[in-house]
């Protein structure tokens, strides 16, 4: 069969020469063609919206020379859609026609050589964005024809680049008509235009996207040719194209971009085309050529005709309308700013700056909008005015941080940051030239991201600083160097890198420790690129044991960044098996087990290779405790939805000392086939370390805790920590690029102390608090463009089309605030007392009014600077949170209080929604645009359904009853403060077509949450005031009383509330027999249709079952500590102690029921709304501590009249070793109770602690909610690993023992009704220091503590 198959295959490909040559226009003819393009957007389904262009004219094609030919396009059209498709018609564009009719007819000039065209001319005249359409037209005629093979394959120039082509050549003698296909995919190009935005530092998941895709491309071409006299004539030639991208598998559905073209040949004229009276310039290839795309935003379109009138007009709207609270369309506003900076020139940003710069709000809209435009005109004006003195330090690092991140890297900006860097001016501030070298190492990163054949040229500079700093042996600008080197990550710099690194060159052990950990980390950047350089150099280091334990770790954070082979990491598991340092074992072993359990695609070779690995290691290093060194990776990916995090911690240890040497934490974040290191954060203590090796907290002979005093006592002594050298260092990095990092050395710690303890603060203190007693009012308004995130890409048609996301926010704040002192403070603040400092009042009165709007876009279709037709996803979020507050405290007399006052609600204090849109606008009707929601709010709609997609038996017609809108509004009255929360949602999606996540998203989605006064007297305000001392019993407002049960009284009422409750427990149970019942009946009817369910629930119970062992482990009984004794008499049984901590309590609590019958409360609080009739409504608390008999005792009452419910804790400290407590709630405090005890003891030889929870009665909402949890226990116990018996113990009542059998080791014992669940030798992180006997190892309270009170009086 295979031999059949092959001949056959042989003699197709085989062919002999096919009887045509490739498509020829003669000379003298011209030939005319109808041609109609579309490009239309949306999901595929119908019935729902879509948005559009098409274009539609005749095309005049005429040969000049030999190989030389004109094209005119003849009355074109342009028309829009939005819509729902296919219903809706398209609407003629006449006034954009028109504007653009002179453009589009003129002729232009293309090379055109054995159906390959080459060079493409046009007078200047012609706009890219028309000459584009052109080449969408020329795209057509591009035909790379083979005479001696019919079924062939290669890399095809075209629009979008050179791409995989695939032909297939028919010959329809019937017809003489000559069949040609060719199809492209336009996901495997040897070179693809587009241009990506905000991507720079994400990195391709190409694990991700094997299986499934986020964005699919490709396209279809058919050709139906005549011989012909000069060779062939296309006589029709149609196009299909596809862009389909979904932020999830496609398999869920997917948003799609069809292109669609037809050229039919009509004609042959003798007029000839005729070249205008213009010069004819080369304008390229055949490929599409960018223009102004980058510059266009696509959620709006602008005229932009006198830009800085409109960049003023916009600013002024920002700064008006965003001062009390947020503007509703501020985010898109602040856009509308950013686009307008865009298309100005730096003489323009100029004349505004200098409009506006000595106006405080105008001065800081423009800083916070500069940077986020992009563009290389922005950087150089953010370096002029720094270098003229117009901005101060802070203004200048924000705006270039963030102005670096958004502009595009090409060589004239690498060069204007280069020569930044190298200013005189920023090399006498530190801290300003890092962060302009650190920014200069990304952008050389993003530039070999776009380009990445980019030279090492680039980074010359920094190797030339990195030489002269190692001869000078300048170890902070040595540090610097690295770190940008770190940031470009170019392979290049490995040389440079490797000299610094310890064991591979001498030279590098005489450095500090630090600079060699740098010198690692740098090589991060350069593995993601390179990974077969770095990993041999980065296994070396780790398995020198000459090195530094935390040089050989942190060389195995870069090797498994790297992603090594299983034969990598068996070779290090293989070399760990005889290590000798614990610390460099336990990081190690560590590191390969948590990458056992990660899932996400990218590491998954990693977690193949690691599983391996992990078995040829010793299980004893799982066992280490966290005192060694360890790293976690911890992760979450969900492949139907492409999503994912990850999180990583690596915290390097000292066995030396008890701080970690290093701690780093990063996230990683995966999304639509792409990942990013979104946060890493890393701390090092190298010189703190280094000063506590050269003291006594470094003796190895002593034990941990002697260590924490000797390392307290070291710390205390910074003053005599050396100068030359940082106690501690810190980074961050954003997208896997580092953007600060801060050293603290002694000269640093001697500089800040003055700032805080010197004249200066005081006097800014004094100033403060007369400004505070003056009355302060504050606005401030702040933007963000959190994220511009873009992809374009060229069509087939010639226009481009866009995936973006844009989110941009505004916060407002106003703030007003006045304090009253009464006495007055003193001029001299310092010389304040604090004696006088407790005669002081203070009220402080402040109202705030914060709001917040949030507008984030997704995007997909055509954006231009002449139309836009896309469709888009929006959301809001808009919230305004006022807030009225007035504070007094009374220091002397004991009274703090804190007032709420009534202020003026907004009609919505939150408000999102979410919506998904078809837009088409154009330039010439900006304010035309027709806006169609993508799902319309029918009643029937004629759309595909699920089954429908996925079987073609069923009618492509078939009407689907579409889903009515959710709409729902969920009010809550709040009792007492007479104030109503109100919800309100409303939904409407797609999920009728089909039940998957992208049809559940698209729609119309909405909440508003809002307060209001309720029905009923008006709230003054709300109080919460505390009382404290001897005047609390003063401040109650209604008496505490607890009902004595041994008078009449009591017990009449008692015996009243036990007929009540025995009537609802009767309830309770004819309740739940009677439901009980009717479940019977149920299951009874369903299992006789059911069988199946049945068996597999019964089966399910028998396996929980199954894990209960029916024998009761025979356990050593708890003895209890007695007061002057190390253990009770043998024969004490539980019972007895259990009893004798009972009585004593019980014995206490009949001596005095309640506290405050003999003694004060300690403190009062009470929290109450004050309402215009004044009537009492709120709780107050009240607590009541007995020093004799060490009792304390709170009781929360209702102050409203006639309402007898409280809540009562009472508890005592009966021994050193005992503890008990009763909490009981309800009337009187005589519904319901639970008693807890607590005490200390052995259990059989080993200390051991025991808690008792014991209930006479709960509300029923507990005791339900705690059935259907014990359901759950069974399971529970299996996977953590505890042992579970069935056993009688009491149903009210819960025990939970542990106990030491080592200080690294604990058994725990729970006792529950019907079941004991025990597990043993359970291993603790950190030693506990218990004796045998009970008694701590070190006595916490007269060592450290008094060492510490002792310390801080000195100071």
């Amino acid at each position: 069969m295979r031999a059949v198959v092959l001949a056959l295959t042989v003699a197709l490909v085989g062919k002999n020469t096919l009887p045509f040559s490739v498509p020829e226009f003669a000379p003298g003819k011209t030939y005319v063609y109808k041609y109609e393009a579309l490009l239309l957007g949306g999901l595929p389904q119908e019935g729902l919206a879509r948005a559009g262009i098409k274009v539609s004219s005749k095309v005049h094609l005429s040969a000049v020379t030999e190989n030389t030919f004109m094209m005119k396009l003849m009355d074109p059209l342009l028309h829009e859609y939005a819509g729902i498709w296919p219903k809706d018609p398209f609407v003629p564009s006449t006034k954009l026609t028109s504007a653009l009719a002179a453009q589009l007819q003129i002729p232009i000039k293309f090379e055109y050589a054995n159906g390959v065209v080459g060079k493409v001319f046009a007078p200047v005249g012609v706009s890219p964005t028309i000459l584009n359409l052109h080449r969408g037209i020329l795209n057509i005629l591009q035909l790379n024809l083979k005479k001696t093979q019919n079924i062939y394959e290669l890399q095809e120039d075209g629009v979008q680049g050179v791409c995989r082509t695939h032909y297939v050549i028919n010959d329809d003698t019937k017809a003489n008509n000559i069949i040609v296909t060719k199809s492209k995919d336009l996901s495997h190009c040897q070179e693809r235009i587009m241009k990506d935005v905000g991507l720079a530092y994400t990195e391709r998941c190409a694990e991700c996207t094997k299986r499934v895709k986020s964005l699919i491309e490709t396209a279809s071409y058919n050709y139906i040719m005549k011989p012909s006299a000069a060779g062939v004539l296309i006589a029709e030639a149609t196009v299909e194209e596809v862009h389909q991208f979904s932020p999830f598998n496609e398999i869920h559905g997917a948003a799609q971009m069809e292109a669609k073209q037809n050229l039919t040949f009509v004609e042959i004229e003798k007029t000839p085309v005729v070249p205008i009276k213009a010069d004819y310039l080369a304008r390229g290839s055949l490929q599409y050529e960018f223009s102004t795309e980058i510059l266009q935003t696509p959620m709006q379109l602008m005229k932009i005709s006198d830009a800085p009138a409109q960049i003023i007009k916009v600013l002024k709207h920002l700064v008006e309308n965003n001062v009390a609270m947020v503007h509703d369309d501020a985010p898109l506003k602040f856009l509308e700013l950013i686009q307008l900076l865009r298309a100005a020139t730096l003489e323009n940003i100029e004349a505004i700056w200098a409009q506006f710069k000595d106006k405080p709000v105008y001065r800081r809209w423009l800083l916070d909008a500069l940077p986020a435009v992009g563009t290389p005109v922005i950087v150089k004006f953010i370096k002029e005015k720094f270098l003229a003195g117009e901005l101060t330090i802070p203004e200048f690092i924000q705006a270039l941080v963030v102005a670096l991140q958004m502009v595009t890297a090409d060589l004239e900006t690498i060069q204007l940051t280069a020569s930044l860097a190298m200013h005189e001016k920023i090399a006498t501030i530190p801290a300003l030239r890092e962060v302009v070298m650190l920014g200069y190492g990304s952008m050389i990163a993003k530039h070999c991201i776009a380009v990445p054949t980019c030279p090492a040229e680039l980074l010359r500079p920094i190797h030339d600083i990195a030489a002269e700093a190692i001869s000078k042996n300048d170890i902070p600008e040595i540090t610097l160097a690295l770190k940008v080197l770190g940031n470009a990550g170019h392979p290049a710099s490995l040389k440079p890198i490797m000299k610094l690194l310890p064991g591979l060159k001498t030279a590098a052990t005489s450095l500090p420790l630090r600079v060699q950990v740098d010198a690692i980390l740098a090589l991060r950047n350069i593995a993601k690129k390179e990974h077969k350089l770095v990993q041999p150099v980065a296994l070396q280091l780790v398995l020198d044991r000459a090195l530094h334990p935390e040089v050989r770790m942190v060389a195995c954070i870069v090797l498994f960044e790297s992603k090594p082979s299983v034969a990598l990491i068996s070779n290090l598991a293989g070399a760990l098996k005889t290590e000798t340092n614990m610390h460099v074992a336990s990081f190690a072993y560590s590191h390969i087990k948590s990458l056992t359990r990660i899932t996400a695609p990218d590491m998954a070779s990693v977690a193949g290779a690691a599983n391996v690995a992990i078995k040829l290691m010793s299980r004893k290093l799982d066992r280490l405790s966290f005192r060694f060194s360890r790293a976690t990776q911890l992760d979450f990916y969900h492949t139907p939805l492409m999503i994912g995090a990850a999180g990583s911690a690596y915290m390097i240890n000292d066995a030396a000392t008890i701080l970690p040497r290093a701690v780093v934490a990063k996230a990683r974040a995966y999304l639509a086939g792409a990942a990013a290191d979104v946060l890493e954060i890393g701390v090092r203590t190298e010189g703190i370390q280094e000063a506590l090796l050269k003291s006594p907290a470094a003796d190895e002979s002593v034990d941990r805790i002697t260590k924490i005093k000797r390392t307290l006592s070291a710390l205390a002594n910074w003053k005599t920590l050396p100068t030359n050298q940082p106690l501690a260092s810190a980074y961050i990095k954003l997208l896997g690029q580092e953007v600060a990092y801060f050293n603290i050395d002694k000269t640093i710690i001697e500089e800040a102390i003055p700032m805080v303890t010197g004249p200066k603060p005081r006097e800014q203190l004094k100033r403060a608090l007369k400004a505070l007693q003056e009355g302060v009012a504050f606005q401030y308004a702040k933007p963000l463009l959190a994220s511009e995130v873009r992809r374009i890409l060229p069509t087939a048609v010639g226009l481009p089309m866009e995936l973006s996301l844009y989110t941009s926010a505004v916060a407002a704040a106003s703030l007003n605030v006045k304090a009253t002192i009464t006495p007055p403070l003193p001029e001299e603040i310092e010389n304040m007392t604090f004696e006088q400092l407790k005669k002081t009042d203070v009220q402080l009165q402040a109202e705030a009014r914060p709001s917040i709007a949030l507008q984030t876009f997704a995007v997909m279709g055509v954006n231009t600077a002449l139309i836009q037709a896309a469709v888009m996803a929006r959301g809001k979020v808009r919230t305004i949170v006022p807030g009225k507050l007035v504070a007094r405290a009374d220091i002397l007399k004991g009274n703090y209080k804190v007032e709420a006052l009534p202020v003026e609600l907004p009609e919505h204090i939150a408000d999102v929604s979410f919506e998904t849109l078809a837009v088409v606008r154009n330039i010439e009707e900006p304010n035309a645009e027709r806006i169609v929601p993508l799902v319309p709010e029918v009643a029937m709609e004629k759309a595909q359904t699920h089954a429908e997609y996925l079987s073609s038996e069923i009618p492509d017609e078939t009407p689907v009853r579409a889903a009515a809108p959710f709409h729902k509004t969920l009010c809550l009255a709040v009792p007492y403060i007479e104030i109503k929360g109100c919800v309100e949602v409303h939904s409407h999606n797609a999920a009728f077509i089909r039940n998957s996540p992208l049809f559940y998203i698209i729609g119309q989605h909405s909440a508003r949450a809002a307060l209001t006064r309720a029905e009923g007297p008006a709230v003054e305000r709300l109080e919460l005031e505390v009382q404290v001392g001897p005047r609390a019993a003063e401040r109650l407002l209604k008496q505490i009383s607890l009902i004595d049960e041994e008078t009449p009284e009591g017990k009449a009422f008692l015996l009243k509330l036990r007929e009540i409750l025995e009537t609802e427990d009767k309830n309770v149970r004819v309740s739940s027999e009677s439901s009980s019942s009717s479940r019977r009946s149920r299951r009874s009817r369903s299992s006789r249709g059911s069988s199946s369910s049945s068996s597999s629930s019964s089966s399910s119970s028998s396996m929980s079952s199954s894990r209960m062992s029916k024998t009761v482990t025979v356990m050593e009984p708890f003895k209890k500590f007695h007061k002057d004794r190390f253990l009770a008499p043998h024969g004490a049984s539980k019972a007895v102690s259990s009893g004798s901590t009972a009585s004593s309590f019980e014995a206490l609590q009949k001596q005095a029921n309640f506290l405050g019958n003999s003694l004060p409360p300690v403190f009062a609080v009470i929290a109450r709304a004050v309402r215009v009739d004044h009537k009492l409504l709120g709780y107050q608390l009240a607590a009541y501590f007995d020093k004799p008999t060490a009792r304390v005792q709170l009781v929360v009452t209702s102050i409203a009249e006639n309402d007898n419910l409280k809540i009562c804790a009472d508890g005592a400290l009966l021994s050193k070793h005992k503890v008990t407590a009763k909490v009981a709630w309800g009337q009187e405090c005589q519904e319901y109770a639970v008693t807890a005890k607590a005490e200390a003891g052995v259990l059989g030889e080993f200390p051991a602690a025991r808690l008792e929870l014991e209930w006479e009665r709960l509300p029923i909402i507990v005791t339900t909610y705690a059935k259907k949890l014990s359901k759950h226990i069974p399971m529970a116990a299996f996977q953590t690993g505890f042992r579970l018996e069935s056993a009688t113990n009491s149903e009210k009542e819960i025990e939970l023992t542990a106990a030491l059998p080592t200080q690294r080791s604990l058994n725990v014992i729970a006792r529950i009704p019907e079941m004991t669940l025990s597990r043993m030798d359970i291993r603790l992180p950190v030693a506990v220091p218990i004796n045998p006997d009970g008694t701590l190892s070190i006595h916490i309270d007269e060592d450290i503590l008094s060492w510490i009170q002792k310390h801080f009086k000195e100071e």
